[in-house]
């Protein structure tokens, strides 16, 4: 067993509205996903004898926007695995460990909020996809910092 040192799920998730997340991401750390999702023809089923409901939501899976990475790093098994291991977790009758291993695929292909974190994605907005491309990619509005939220008192001076 490891000892000491980071692993991949340890500490908290990675906030894309920090500081040194938005820094890394002037850098390419994070990657925007479409809003609209992956477009075009879903790809052919891996594995062997699909049932109806794999089919189902291997389709349903193929239009989201991860699926854009998926496409890029060639994870066709692995969506199938999660597709058929999902169908099998969903049955009234279905194993602990299975749904376990749903929870970890749904981690690692960014079909959860964890997920979406740990490997930096994020989906970009389509009123501000609309609104970007309207202005010419006009620069977000910056967030308030503690400084801004602060008030002044009147008299607050040996008051």
């Amino acid at each position: 067993m490891p000892r000491g040192g980071a692993r991949v799920v340890s500490g908290p998730p990675p906030d894309p509205g920090s500081l040194k997340q938005t820094k890394l991401a002037e850098k390419g750390g994070w990657t925007t996903l479409p809003a609209e999702g992956r477009q075009g023809v879903t790809p052919d089923w891996p594995l062997v004898s699909p049932a109806e409901r794999e089919l189902e939501l291997w389709e349903r899976l193929w239009a989201m926007p991860q699926a854009v990475m998926w496409e890029a790093m060639g994870q066709h098994d692995e969506v199938a695995m999660y597709v058929r291991c999902f169908v099998e977790a969903e049955r009234i009758d279905g194993r602990i460990d299975i749904k376990k291993l749903v929870r970890q695929y749904a981690d690692s292909l960014g079909l959860s909020t964890q997920g979406m974190l740990r490997n930096r994605w994020k989906v970009a907005r389509a009123a501000e996809a609309d609104q970007a491309a309207a202005a010419g990619a006009a620069p977000a509005s910056r967030r308030r910092s503690a400084r801004d939220r602060l008030k002044v008192v009147p008299g607050g001076e040996g008051a």
